[in-house]
């Protein structure tokens, strides 16, 4: 009788004590806890800057250095402020790492969106240098401004990760180096089609000079040859709006009249400056084929 008695009183003490060790640890979770949200908290208000920059697409020069000062920053102030586990609790221990890994995950989540968009704002400055540089015809100075762009890019992703982190850029690098291939590509097709337009373009010149030079030898043949001057000339009859032209040309001559107003009559008075021939209304061109 006196053993169930004894051991129903172990039962209840043991029950007592994992009940108060329970609470213990729960409540040094809630002060940890508590902790690490207000440390949370300032780390996002310290990223603000960096936000409004990135809002503003400019890129955050040493963004990683920076975001690796916040979060070290973050776990030392949570080391020195949150209360050690006691040392008779081991679940109290484990509570501690877990909310110290929980308060760097928090710190890093929005650390890693801007990083994020930073890539993509240097992803967008690297492609609109390559651009800019891969203006000339020839391929090496077009595989030179891929380099350029690209070293450029990894240049500014690199400085942007931060230190311990698993960040990567390998993603955004390939994409990057995917649009300036399709971008190569256009313009190299683009300069096929110029190169393949000027040539039939050539060669349509050349078969109309060709042209030409047998209908001059059909004309000789039937005309004989033909006379180097082209001479024309122009007269208009004076207080008139008569016109009489006349040309020479390749041996023909032609003459035409028309009737032109004089839109200078006004102001040349009733009879204009003569009233017979002279440079006013007399118009000569002559023209030499050599």
């Amino acid at each position: 009788m006196m053993s169930r008695i004894t051991a129903a009183l172990l039962l209840s003490m043991a029950t007592v004590s994992l009940q108060q060790c329970s609470a213990s640890t729960m409540d040094y979770s809630s002060m940890c806890n508590s902790l690490k949200c207000s440390i949370v908290d300032r780390c996002c208000k310290g990223l603000e800057d960096m936000r409004k920059s990135i809002d503003e697409g400019t890129p955050v020069p040493s963004f990683g250095e920076k975001c690796s000062e916040l979060c070290d920053g973050a776990i030392s102030e949570f080391a020195a402020e949150a209360p050690p586990p006691p040392e008779d609790e081991p679940s109290a221990a484990a509570e501690y790492d877990r909310i110290l890994g929980d308060l760097e995950l928090g710190v890093d989540a929005p650390m890693q969106v801007l990083f994020l968009r930073q890539l993509a704002l240097l992803r967008e400055e690297a492609l609109r240098k390559y651009r800019t540089s891969s203006g000339a015809a020839s391929a090496s100075s077009d595989y030179e401004a891929m380099v350029s762009a690209d070293e450029f890019f990894a240049s500014g992703a690199e400085s942007s990760v931060r230190r311990g982190s698993g960040w990567t850029y390998a993603a955004e690098r390939a994409h990057l180096q995917s649009v300036m291939g399709d971008v190569a590509s256009q313009g190299k097709r683009l300069n096929e089609v110029q190169t393949k337009a000027a040539q039939q373009q050539q060669l349509a010149m050349q078969y109309l000079q060709m042209q030409q030079q047998t209908i001059q030898q059909l004309q000789m043949q039937m005309y004989g040859q033909t006379s180097p001057w082209n001479v024309g000339l122009a007269y208009r009859v004076p207080d008139t709006n008569f016109n009489l032209q006349g040309n020479y040309q390749g041996g023909k001559t032609s003459f035409s009249l028309s009737c032109v107003p004089d839109e200078y009559a006004p102001m040349l008075g009733p009879n204009g400056f003569t009233n017979g021939v002279g440079p006013g209304n007399v118009g000569v061109s002559l023209n030499v084929s050599l």
